[in-house]
C-alpha cells in the first residue's frame, strides 16, 4: 500500500489525505488521491468520514498541499484504527 499524508485543519473538525496512486496507467505523470474528510467523532477514535476524492497530478497536489498549510492547516499522522485506501 502506498504510503499516506494527512492534513488537519486547525479546529480539527476536517482532514485531507494525500495518497500515490500506483494503479495509474498513464507512464508519463504520476497522479496522486486527495480525499477530503469529516471528524465526526472525538480526535482519534473514529475515523473521519471520507467525502470526496480527487485525482490530480503530483505536482498539482503538491500546489495544494502548500495553499493548505498557508491557510493555517498541519500535517499529521493518521490516528484512527482502520486502514482504507
Amino acid at each position: 500500500m502506498a504510503r499516506s499524508y494527512w492534513l488537519v485543519n486547525s479546529n480539527r473538525s476536517r482532514v485531507k489525505r494525500f495518497i500515490e496512486n500506483k494503479n495509474n496507467k498513464d507512464q508519463f505523470s504520476k497522479y496522486m488521491f486527495v480525499d477530503s474528510g469529516k471528524v465526526t467523532s472525538t480526535w482519534g477514535k473514529e475515523p473521519p468520514v471520507m467525502t470526496t476524492r480527487e485525482e490530480l497530478k503530483k505536482e498539482v497536489a503538491r500546489e495544494e498541499w502548500k495553499k493548505l498549510i498557508a491557510q493555517g492547516w498541519r500535517r499529521t499522522e493518521e490516528v484512527w484504527t482502520n486502514k482504507e485506501g
